[in-house]
Formats: structure tokens, C-alpha cells, sequence
């Protein structure tokens, strides 16, 4: 997840929420990780939760992080993406941890009361493109079944 969705200040506390994940190791060098999460408020906070996102990443585009002996840095920017939803929007993300260093791309859609958030991560560039092909198949789903 990215931290910034993690931020209770940023996206408010949500009424409810799932999320299911789905890892793909294809030998040692390659590593992909997708996941989805569903956040709906009881309020207007999945509206903020995108201008507060938007404004984030336009003041912060670069996040360093520290704790339990784990530090990185984190770089955020606004990514052509689709339009789908209310409101939508493609945050690119690269990580960079010691030598290590992670790609992630989300695009979060908000349908009302409700964030479809879906997420991919990895050590190999282009992983993402997949991404609005999922985040199309999830967004679908909710609006035909809620979930």
C-alpha cells in the first residue's frame, strides 16, 4: 500500500474496507505484487482523500522514511492515467532503500462514498501495464456487485 493511503490524516477513517493481494515471483530478479482496496466513508472523505492525495504529492513529491531499521525514499508524481469514476487519478511511485529499488503504480478511482484504489509493485520497469486493465475490471465489478 502506499504510505500515503496508509495516512489516516490524508484519507480520513474509512466505514469500512477490504483488500485482497496477488504476488507473482517469477525467479529471484523478478518480483510483481498487485493488490486492490476498497475504502468507502460515511461521508465526503473518499472526495477529500483525492484533492488531499493531489495536494500531497504537489507539496511532497519526495518522502524519506525511517524506523525499525528500514529507511527509504520515496518519489511521487501524478501519471497520465484513465478516466474513470467520479474522479480518478495514476500516482507513480519509485522507492529507493539501501541499494534496493521498487517501482509502484496506483490508480485510484472514487465512486461516491467509496475509493477502488489498485496497486502494482515491482523490481522490473514497464510492470504497470496491466494496470488500468485492472483497475478497469475492479472498478466493474464494484459497480456490479458492491464489492
Amino acid at each position: 500500500m502506499i504510505p500515503l493511503l496508509s495516512a489516516r490524516r490524508l484519507t480520513g477513517t474509512p466505514s469500512a474496507m477490504a483488500a485482497a493481494t496477488l504476488s507473482f515471483d517469477a525467479d529471484s530478479d523478478g518480483l510483481w505484487v498487485g493488490s486492490e482496496v476498497l475504502r468507502t466513508y460515511a461521508d465526503d472523505g473518499a472526495r477529500r482523500a483525492m484533492t488531499d492525495l493531489r495536494t500531497f504529492i504537489g507539496r511532497c513529491p519526495t518522502v524519506t522514511s525511517s524506523g525499525l531499521g528500514v529507511g527509504g525514499t520515496y518519489h511521487f508524481a501524478i501519471a497520465p492515467g484513465p478516466r474513470l469514476g467520479d474522479d480518478s487519478i495514476h500516482v507513480s511511485c519509485s522507492s529507493t532503500s539501501g541499494s534496493d529499488a521498487l517501482t509502484c503504480d496506483s490508480i485510484l478511482v472514487r465512486i461516491g462514498t467509496t475509493l477502488v484504489v489498485v496497486q502494482e509493485q515491482g523490481n522490473n520497469s514497464g510492470g504497470d501495464k496491466y494496470l488500468t486493465q485492472l483497475a478497469e475490471a475492479a472498478l466493474r465489478k464494484y459497480q456490479t456487485s458492491g464489492s
